[in-house]
């Protein structure tokens, strides 16, 4: 029987496959999913892809569907079962795989789940999720054929590389882990009895409803478990991961929070003790604090647009050794291997803290303080929200604004910065201020706004819409 299939329209996404299971997301995606990107893998001349699962309650039926496509499309497949996505990426890479595929919702609702893709090593994004769309609606596929199915357990590997690159000495710290039963569970449960100190897990049980809170660690609310048993407990560091473990969040032994640009402040002093004058990248949501001690600290900052896949490719194309994300994604290649991988950036983390003299509160502390607003975001037409980025850069470029334009529109001013840009995933503009103090933020909402309204749009109400870090 010939192979054709419509995906719908909503689920081939910028970085991923993903979608409401039962509505606009089934077995015979995933099926399609394999079928197509085996196709896709042999035509480049390879034969092996790797393929994982996260603990959501669907995973474990559109996981077989898409091991039967890749197998007719004549793929080698290793399946590596249930866990973090980044084991999968550990797997293909020293695997060798031709390509890896990890069925994994990440840190959306219990009902969603999707499709994370790597070809020949690199992110599998953008175009090439869209051409697996336009190849499955025309049938454009390898003929059938019969592939082979391993089963392999990789788990005790990986969780001896993460230890192998413990460099925290025997100091016993006191550590909180906050699985919030996402799918690391039951190796983060292996990593901890591996190191040394005091270690906590909360939620360990992989459970794909999420009974405990949201498996999103740059939600503050989704924090509170963590925070309070850092503190009851007197911990020196609180560490959680979203649902499939490539985010990481951080609490501090005072119990606050520590957000990406701050994490990736002291990630960055530590690589750059080694690697002075090394590039080290963040994409255009982060801080200018994080940029500007990057630079103190002997770095060369780079400023980088958003999305997993294009910091992975970017950090390959100049050879960076870190880069991160104020989404909490944070990727090493000093040591490892590239991608983001949460468990890892645990354990570095916890090497450094181990390593201090005093308590990683007061290195937060000692940041630059800064008043912000949270990401907000309003609605505008997919038509249309590119080019209002295009309006705006043209008159703040006309006007001698001092600006970045790689990733929407990002200003920097006297007061500190604003930046505006087009989501890739959905029909919104993005905004987002950051002062030095209170005043300052309130002329950057000012100047934003008046940029929208001279577009035709009106702005989100920033009311209220500040905090500090």
């Amino acid at each position: 029987m010939a192979f054709r299939h419509q995906f719908d329209a909503t689920v081939l996404r910028e970085y991923d496959i993903r979608g409401i299971v039962g509505r606009t997301l089934h077995p015979a995606d995933a099926f399609a999913i394999g079928r197509v990107f085996g196709s896709i893998v042999a035509r480049a001349g390879g034969r092996t892809v790797a393929v994982g699962y996260d603990g959501r309650l669907s995973s474990p039926e559109l996981e077989p569907a898409l091991v039967e496509g890749l197998a007719a499309s004549g793929m080698e497949v290793l399946r590596i079962g249930r866990g973090p996505t980044p084991m999968l990426y550990y797997a293909s890479t020293v695997r060798r795989t031709d390509g890896a595929v990890m069925v994994t919702g990440s840190h959306n609702p219990p009902d969603y789940n999707g499709f994370k893709m790597m070809l020949k090593g690199k992110p599998f994004f953008g175009p090439q999720i869209t051409e697996v769309g336009a190849l499955a609606a025309a049938g454009n596929v390898v003929e059938a054929a019969t592939g082979n199915v391993t089963t392999i357990d990789i788990s005790a590997d990986y969780v001896a590389r993460l230890i192998s690159d413990w460099d925290g000495g025997d100091r016993l710290l006191n550590v909180v882990w906050d699985n919030g039963n996402g799918a690391a569970g039951e190796v983060l449960q292996r990593l901890v009895a591996s190191l040394p100190g005091r270690h906590t897990v909360l939620f360990p049980e992989i459970d794909g409803r999420f009974p405990n809170h949201h498996p999103d660690p740059t939600v503050p609310k989704n924090l509170e478990a963590l925070i309070a048993e850092v503190r009851r407990r007197g911990a020196d560091v609180g560490v959680a991961f979203d649902g499939d473990a490539d985010r990481i969040g951080i609490v501090d032994d005072s119990g606050e929070i520590m957000f990406g640009d701050q994490l990736m402040v002291v990630l960055a002093r530590d690589v750059l003790k080694a690697r002075p004058g090394a590039t080290i990248i963040a994409d255009v949501k982060a801080s200018q604090v994080l940029f500007d001690e990057v630079a103190r600290a002997g770095g060369e900052p780079l400023m980088w647009k958003t999305g997993h896949s294009l910091i992975k490719a970017k950090m390959a194309e100049v050879g960076c050794p870190l880069a991160g994300e104020m989404s909490g994604h944070i990727f090493f290649a000093d040591h490892w291997y590239g991608f983001d991988d949460a468990l890892y950036a645990g354990v570095r983390l916890l090497g450094i803290v181990a390593r201090m003299d005093g308590k990683l509160s007061a290195v937060r502390a000692a940041l630059p303080h800064v008043v912000n607003t949270p990401e907000l975001r309003f609605p505008c037409e997919e038509s249309r929200k590119f080019a209002v980025i295009d309006e705006v850069a043209g008159r703040l470029k006309a006007a001698g604004a001092r600006l970045s334009d790689i990733d929407g529109v990002r200003v920097l001013t006297d007061d500190g910065w604003w930046l505006l840009r087009a989501s890739n995933t959905q029909a919104v503009l993005v905004a987002r201020a950051e002062a030095h103090d209170a005043a300052g933020l309130e002329r950057l909402k000012a100047a934003l706004v008046e940029q929208l309204a001279q577009s035709g749009l009106e702005a989100p109400d920033f009311t209220g819409a500040s905090s500090g870090h």
